[in-house]
């Protein structure tokens, strides 16, 4: 009687060929300091987001809206992106490869509301909207952060 078929995860790792290094797994990999950059980054503007939606939630209920509709749709959408970016903000931390596109983008967007709140004349939050994104953007693009999100959710690197 032949044994089932093993799916990927369960088989054992093959042994290595041609002079390359054997696999390490991923909890022994090291956090580069780009990847605590990043998510620091990431986890407080994921807080920074919620908290607007807190204040927003709390301003609906003391003031009265234009349009209750609005609000409403204003609340949920800011919660969503808040628990969006903590999602990414925790895969971006395991190393998980298609955090790196989804901060990115997030970051373009802290950098083009930054900018009009620097040429305001609303300088600190300018700065405090814009350095944060940039020290993530930079961090991003770096070799060993790079490096260390090639996975794709696995212990076996994609690349």
């Amino acid at each position: 009687m032949s044994r089932p078929s093993q799916s990927p995860s369960e088989q054992p790792d093959p042994q290595p060929q041609d002079g390359q290094e054997p696999h390490v797994p991923e909890q022994h990999l090291a956090r580069p300091l780009g990847v605590y950059v990043i998510t620091v980054v990431l986890g407080l503007e994921a807080l920074g987001l919620a908290a607007a939606g807190v204040w927003l939630t709390i301003g609906v209920f003391t003031q009265t809206p234009h349009s209750m509709a609005s609000a409403v749709f204003l609340i949920v959408l800011i919660f969503a992106l808040a628990a969006a970016l903590a999602a990414v903000t925790v895969n971006a931390f395991k190393g998980f490869r298609w955090t790196r596109s989804a901060a990115f983008v997030w970051q373009l967007l802290m950098v083009a509301i930054a900018m009009p709140a620097l040429l305001s004349g609303a300088t600190f939050t300018g700065l405090a909207l814009l350095l944060p994104a940039l020290a993530a953007i930079y961090y991003l693009f770096t070799p060993t952060v790079v490096s260390f999100s090639l996975r794709a959710g696995g212990e076996h690197p994609v690349i």
